[in-house]
């Protein structure tokens, strides 16, 4: 195996660990004992071969969790908040903003009006990135 593949196995197995205990508190130098590499490597490394640091992309698929949740649930944003890996209700609704373009309270309102299966929804609705 080449140095590149390895490394890249090494993300991916990160990159999964960020997709499964999303949730958890996951910081670079847990993610990076993950994938056997220093921090400071882990960072610049996890950015250029996924094109955002780890930080943004925990956030992003932590936004992308509570979608799901506000679509499919009545649980109030506070639950949700706390559920999928926030530590408060401020850096979830300043974080959902950036990422979706409005508060979770309005993403709500308008995915309820919005009368299509979900598969599409999801599909549709998915945040690609931040701005």
């Amino acid at each position: 195996m080449c140095a590149e593949e390895d490394t890249n196995r090494r993300m991916l197995r990160a990159r999964d660990a960020m997709d499964r205990d999303y949730a958890q508190p996951l910081d670079v130098p847990a993610l990076a004992r993950i994938a056997h590499v220093s921090p400071a490597h882990f960072a610049r490394t996890f950015r250029a071969t996924f094109g955002e640091t780890p930080h943004r992309y925990l956030q992003r698929r932590r936004v992308e969790r509570s979608m799901f949740l506000l679509r499919e649930t009545d649980r109030s944003i506070t639950d949700i908040c706390f559920e999928v890996g926030f530590g408060s209700p401020g850096t979830f609704s300043r974080t959902f903003r950036d990422v979706v373009g409005r508060s979770p309270r309005e993403y709500r309102r308008q995915a309820a009006a919005v009368n299509v299966p979900s598969c599409f929804a999801r599909a549709w609705l998915r945040p690609s990135s931040f701005g």
